[in-house]
């Protein structure tokens, strides 16, 4: 398919075509679709500007630091063309310290690779966001939760880390959601979070599943199970890892099992990593590499609450910008972790607790943040 190929630079300033200016980085860019595409600029703000999509199809950005790329393109996102030319933004010069910028789309969740009954593929498109790079450490938990009770926040669970750079858990869902308002506020952010519908009454305390969300603040909040799994992925497409279809404990920290999971490369039993230091078996945020997106632990290490209560199928209220279904039981967590084997770490692997389980080793979170 013919495409025009940018080449992006990232350095104090972003700019299009081959002008270097105190460069950090390159990556180049193509466009694979149904029809032949032309990639004609490269705004300073990291919008592509592309033509001869085909309204109605999707298309797929795929990227490399390098040329020539030959079989080392990787998809980066899915685009559907609105109009015959479109812009779409890419990458982010504004984004956030210790975040990465999350570029908007659409993307297959969920996969037919392991027979998961609800998990069935659902083409799902969500904008834009910032996600934390990191799972919250015990020690970033610990410097908000410290703001949070001297400003009148009230927590089921203390939170506790096997060291500072370890990731936070035993928190429950109500306490990472209070938590999020508290790090927006004590960021000069508008909290998302309230219990009243005109959006005024803070969520500080207590466990109410009444909680209204103020979707255009730009403060912290929990990912939806949607944006969780178009970051994980990394913009990879229909992989059963951020990374591919195999695992092994050099790319996360999980419990291997060569015996029950083909895919699982091992070795068995506990990750190395993880026992040092000595229980729980977390290990330090960032020991692996990063997936596509610039994302850390997207695969293993401790669950990841979100929003969603958990529901089948995907795609409710629609399958825009999904936020899972109006009530429920049991809240939706993803990723993972240090105690379970290979499958609970897949990408389309969805898992659930209740809100109000703050005594699991395996839970903690990372925050989103929208534009």
């Amino acid at each position: 398919m013919r495409t025009k190929l940018y080449r992006l630079w990232f350095a104090v300033a972003l700019f299009a075509g081959v002008h270097q200016v105190a460069a950090q980085a390159a990556r180049f860019f193509r466009i694979m679709g149904p029809t032949a595409t032309t990639i004609t600029a490269f705004e300073a703000d990291g919008t592509l500007v592309w033509s001869g999509g085909l309204p109605g199809e999707n298309y797929t950005v795929q990227t490399v630091t390098s040329l020539p790329g030959g079989t080392n393109w990787v998809d980066y996102v899915q685009l559907p063309a609105i109009t015959e030319v479109n812009t779409n933004q890419l990458v982010s010069l504004s984004t956030p310290a210790s975040m990465a910028f999350i570029p908007a789309g659409s993307f297959t969740m969920g996969d037919t690779l392991d027979g998961e009954n609800d998990a069935s593929p659902t083409n799902v498109y969500v904008s834009a966001f910032y996600m934390d790079i990191n799972l919250v450490t015990h020690s970033q938990w610990q410097l908000v939760y410290a703001y949070a009770t001297n400003q009148g926040y009230g927590f089921d669970n203390d939170g506790m880390g096997k060291a500072r750079n370890y990731p936070v858990q035993t928190v429950d869902w109500y306490d990472v959601v209070k938590w999020s308002n508290a790090r927006s506020q004590n960021s000069g952010l508008t909290p998302v979070y309230y219990t009243d519908s005109n959006l005024t009454q803070v969520f500080t305390s207590g466990d109410t599943d009444t909680i209204y969300v103020d979707w255009n603040a730009t403060g912290y909040r929990l990912p939806t199970e949607a944006e969780w799994e178009k970051a994980a992925r990394g913009g990879l497409s229909g992989r059963r890892f951020p990374w591919g279809d195999t695992i092994s404990e050099s790319q996360a920290n999980y419990s291997g099992d060569t015996n029950l999971y083909s895919y699982d490369l091992g070795p068995n039993g506990y990750n190395p990593i993880g026992l040092l230091g000595g229980y729980p078996d977390t290990s330090p945020v960032g020991t692996f590499a990063a997936n596509g997106y610039g994302l850390y632990d997207m695969a293993g290490n401790v669950l990841e609450w979100c929003w969603d209560w958990y529901g089948t199928s995907y795609g409710q209220p629609t399958t825009t910008n999904p936020t899972g279904p109006a009530t429920g039981s049991l809240r939706v967590v993803r990723g993972g972790y240090w105690d379970y084997y290979a499958n609970n770490a897949r990408c389309a692997a969805r898992n659930v607790d209740l809100p109000s389980n703050g005594f699991n080793y395996s839970d903690g979170f990372r925050c989103v943040r929208g534009l």
